[in-house]
Order: structure tokens, then sequence, then C-alpha cells
């Protein structure tokens, strides 16, 4: 497992919305709609969650007192997590989810950007009271911090509306397909392709771009009939495109995110389980998920070290 699903340095990155309208117009295609993407989203529903007495009590008292977190993330990885149009604010799914957590324990939470590679260090050393940044949950993590899964991330294919040129994953032998340089879909397509030339079929046409705002592009222009990406970064795409895009079949080789803490705070990721729990109950959690296009990596029993 990666450190992160698709460890790409950017995936739509800063102004998301506005690079891909600029990409698809390059290509020839409609721009966003007034349907999906960024700039339309729902109102922040996370200014509707108030405190939770009962949930309160539960943090730990030397974390009740600091009042407002640390939160460190890695900002390049919409729509979990990536800077906003103003250079600046720190936006997104994640920033969402633990924002509305935090306010039913009646905490706030402040954002700093940072390096992937230095958050889980920044979590132990102190420098941060958590971090969320697409963290898969695996045993080695587990090892140096606690953490509380949140959603489910894995892989999406996605075709044009209707798929007219009826792709299917388990047979693209011979087409076109596109994804994100230096992601996980790259080996995945990889061995699909082995697969069909060791049964003499044609290879699959990988067309591999630097940014998926780009490999959208070029599904919607034509030039791939479908793309994989991870299912976050995927499914938001897919909703930037305002009705030209859908998703091809369900996410596979899923693996749940977590929220990172330091190892000995339990307590405190308990705390953050029964948050993330509260907020599922009053929709506000599957209301920040359809936000970002992403209600399908949605999960029922939110566990410190599952």
């Amino acid at each position: 497992m990666l450190a992160r699903r698709n460890r790409a340095t950017s995936a739509l990155g800063m102004a998301a919305a506005a690079s891909l309208a600029l990409a698809l117009s390059a290509c020839g295609s409609d721009s966003l709609d007034s349907g999906g993407g960024q700039s339309s989203a729902p109102a922040d529903p996370t200014t509707e969650v108030s405190a939770d007495s009962a949930l309160a009590s539960k943090v730990p008292a030397d974390i009740k007192a600091k009042g407002t977190l640390t939160i460190g993330t890695d900002a390049s990885y919409a729509p979990n997590e990536f800077t906003g149009a103003d250079g600046k604010s720190i936006e997104g799914m994640d920033v969402d989810l633990l924002k509305a957590v935090a306010a039913k324990l009646g905490l706030k939470v402040n954002f700093q950007a940072a390096g992937f590679d230095s958050l889980i260090l920044g979590v132990k050393s102190g420098k941060y009271d958590a971090s969320i940044s697409s963290f898969t949950i695996n045993d080695e993590r587990k090892k140096e911090v606690t953490m509380v899964s949140y959603f489910n991330a894995g892989t999406q294919w996605a075709v044009k509306k209707g798929n007219p040129d009826k792709v299917s994953a388990d047979n693209a032998c011979g087409l076109s397909i596109g994804v994100q340089k230096g992601t996980t879909q790259i080996d995945d397509l990889t061995n699909r392709s082995k697969q069909c030339t060791a049964a003499g079929k044609p290879a699959i046409k990988q067309v591999v771009e630097q940014d998926q705002s780009k490999v959208t592009a070029d599904l919607v222009s034509g030039k791939v009939v479908a793309m994989a990406a991870d299912s976050p970064v995927g499914l938001y795409a897919v909703q930037q495109t305002g009705g030209q895009l859908e998703p091809l079949g369900s996410i596979y080789d899923s693996a749940p995110y977590g929220v990172v803490v330091p190892k000995a705070q339990t307590a405190f990721g308990q705390a953050l389980a029964d948050g993330f729990t509260a907020i599922k109950k009053d929709a506000v959690y599957e209301t920040i998920l359809k936000k970002w296009g992403n209600e399908t990596g949605a999960i029922d029993t939110f566990e410190v070290n599952p």
C-alpha cells in the first residue's frame, strides 16, 4: 500500500476548478457549468455544526485546554486538501470533515500546510496536534501513531456520459485509457495490459498526463475513452465537468484513510471517532462528501487503529 493512494504531486491543485476549466477550454470542450465544481458548492456545512457537551467531555483535558488545534496537511491533493484560489486558505473534503468533528467536540482547528513526508514526524514531535492528509491506514503507520478511520478510497474509472464506447474496466484491451503520472493506476493498467497480451489481445494504450485536469480533458475531448484515477480525485474531476462524464463501475482496491494523532493519545482518537459518528448521524458527513463528489467513499463505522 502506498503512503497515499496516489502520491502524485499535483491532482487539480490550487484553484482546481479553474485549472480544469482552462484545460477543457483548450481542448475545445464546454467549460464547467453551474451544476458542478467547487465554485457552485453548497454553503459550508460545517457552519451548522454546534458543540455536543457529552462528546466534548470525552476530549482529554490537555487537548481541550488548547481550544484551537494545529493540524498539519499537505495541501496539494484536491479535493481532499488543497490551497484555495486565494493562494493561502486550505480547503477540501478532509478540511471540512475535521472542522465539523472539531466543532462537535467544542474545538477549533488551524490548518498548516507542510510536505506530506513531514506530517507524521510533526505529529510525533508535537508540532501538530493531529494531521489529516489522505493517509492510508496501514500497520507500519500504526506502529508510530494512532489513526482514526473516516473514509474509503480506491481506484475509480470514468467514461463519457452514457458510456458511448461501451468500455469495461475488465476488458479494456486495445483501448486508450487516461491516467495521471506517478499514480498506482499506472501499475494497475500495466498489469491489466499484460493480461491482454498474454491472451493474444492488443495492449491497453496508456495516455499519461502530468496533471489530472489534463487527463479529464483528454476524456472529455475523446482523446481517450476512459480514465482511471484515485477515487476521491477522479470523482471530483467527474463532478467538475458538469455532467459530461460519469463513473464507470465500482471503486476497487479500496482502503481506509485515517486522521493521525500521537501514539499515546488513543482517548483523543476515540473522541474523534465519536465525533465522526455524530456528524454522520446529523447527515453532515454525507453532505460534506456530496459537496466534494465523494459519497461513494462513505463508511459506516469510525474506528481507532482498525
